[in-house]
């Protein structure tokens, strides 16, 4: 069990590797996330650690609820617009009010990002389930439809939990084993290798791999 960074995607870049390869990797920018609170096995009946991320404008702390405010007060760190909490084996290590950057991952190659995926509306079937779709010649007259997904006689309608047209996107999304191509503390900036989902500036969790499969050999 280890502690989840929250941070921002920035978008994607190429870099190289030690063999002159490209390499497509994604930015995320994570400043120091603060920790607001732990919980203990005494109190709370388990053992976590509350992490707070992205400063608030004077104007946005103005709007902030005044639980949350005065939680963040008791505590002596000041508003943050997102919180995570993450269940740790010991929490001797941590204080409130500690600063937890992207040096936590110096020690590990692989890691997990979650983000929203992009909404993309409604769509159907053929982009939303990955269709085959009908003939395209002409006169076919079924060419992007889903096809039929009752019954006429019994039980006469359709079933629940048929693959159709709906909103496609807006879904958490978590992407395993992303390989760590380079760590900025000074700039606070991870490099992770491939894509992840989310837009621009989307909010992203990033936390230790929590299964590497090994890569195949080949013969």
């Amino acid at each position: 069990m280890s502690l989840t960074l929250m941070g921002r995607k920035k978008g994607m870049m190429q870099t190289f590797d030690e063999n002159g390869n490209i390499v497509v990797c994604t930015v995320i920018h994570a400043e120091p996330n603060v920790v607001s609170q732990i919980k203990s096995q005494e109190k709370d009946g388990y053992q976590a650690v509350q992490l707070s991320a992205i400063k608030l404008k004077d104007s946005k702390v103005k709007k902030f609820s005044k639980p949350l405010k005065m939680a963040f007060e008791k505590v002596g760190v000041g508003p943050r617009r997102y919180r995570k909490e993450s269940r740790v084996d010991a929490v001797d290590a941590y204080s409130i009010g500690q600063e937890v950057g992207v040096g936590h991952f110096s020690d590990c190659q692989f890691v997990d990002v979650s983000s929203i995926s992009k909404g993309k509306g409604h769509q159907g079937v053929i982009k939303r389930h990955n269709f085959a779709g009908g003939p395209a010649s002409h006169g076919s007259g079924f060419h992007r439809h889903g096809g039929s997904c009752g019954m006429r006689s019994s039980p006469g309608r359709c079933l629940p939990g048929q693959k159709k047209s709906g909103r496609m996107g807006g879904e958490k999304v978590t992407v395993q084993n992303l390989k760590i191509v380079k760590i900025d503390e000074d700039r606070q900036v991870i490099l992770v290798k491939g894509a992840i989902p989310g837009a621009r500036e989307s909010l992203v969790y990033v936390s230790r791999a929590k299964k590497i499969v090994p890569k195949k050999v080949k013969k």
